[in-house]
């Protein structure tokens, strides 16, 4: 990183998210959250669209291990949702295998404006290459489309199109926890090389902007785990704003 400052405030980061317990969701979810990793190692689905993501295309800080974290969490939220919805055993694992593949494909355009609009049409095209039924490829690109913070968001009468919608937007909020502050921010400020002070003119302003996000999960279990995690990331980020303003007024 060109700024020293930088290095420092991340390992402070890294020092308080250590200090933060495991987010409830992943450990009273364990089992399904191994339970869809193995799906997403063996699903023949899952296979064919790894080979149209290329890392050096996709945004910095939402390339392939953001995008993987999400399909995961998302296929879990699917698992831990569908009974309360009606939806069987069955039908529950492949939905939740299309969930994951909206999570694949979810930032496939975050390079771009209207990122989630113009990835959705892009997903719609990878998906029918892959042999995807009309049905989930419309689940899929309504949930991209949808994923969006703060922008106005469709419910559909679809239930099952209702869950993977959810299911991304909240697997995608939960990396506005820890991980952003440990890993997301770090890696945009060394692609835009932005100086230390003008990090420190808007951090506050972004900080709120993520408090906002714990009072907009869509599903059960992320308005029930959601907020921990948001609130984890808010301690790691407020740790890095008291230090770099000590920093900055040396």
């Amino acid at each position: 990183m060109k700024h020293g400052i930088y290095e420092r405030l991340q390992e402070t980061a890294h020092r308080i998210a250590r200090t933060q317990p495991h987010p409830a969701f992943y450990l009273r979810h364990a089992d399904i959250i191994r339970r869809v990793d193995d799906l997403l190692g063996t699903a023949e689905l899952i296979r064919r669209c790894r080979t149209y993501l290329d890392e050096s295309q996709l945004e910095c800080a939402h390339g392939l291990c953001h995008c993987e974290t999400v399909a995961r969490d998302a296929g879990a939220l699917v698992l831990i949702e569908a009974p309360a919805a009606g939806i069987g055993s069955g039908f529950a694992e492949r939905l939740a295998i299309t969930a994951a593949l909206a999570g694949l494909l979810h930032d496939i355009k975050r390079k771009e404006q209207d990122h989630a609009l113009r990835g959705s049409v892009e997903a719609g095209k990878i998906l029918a290459g892959i042999g995807m039924n009309d049905r989930e490829r419309g689940h899929i690109t309504a949930a991209i489309k949808n994923h969006e913070a703060f922008k106005e968001s469709f419910t559909s009468e679809d239930r099952e199109a209702r869950l993977v919608s959810d299911a991304l937007y909240d697997a995608d909020k939960f990396r506005w926890g820890p991980e952003n502050f440990t890993v997301t921010l770090w890696l945009i400020l060394e692609d835009r090389n932005t100086p230390p002070e003008a990090l420190h003119r808007t951090f506050r302003e972004k900080m709120n902007g993520i408090a906002r996000i714990k009072d907009t999960f869509r599903t059960e279990t992320g308005r029930r785990y959601g907020p921990e995690i948001i609130d984890q990331g808010l301690v790691i980020g407020n740790a890095i704003y008291e230090e770099m303003s000590a920093m900055l007024r040396r």
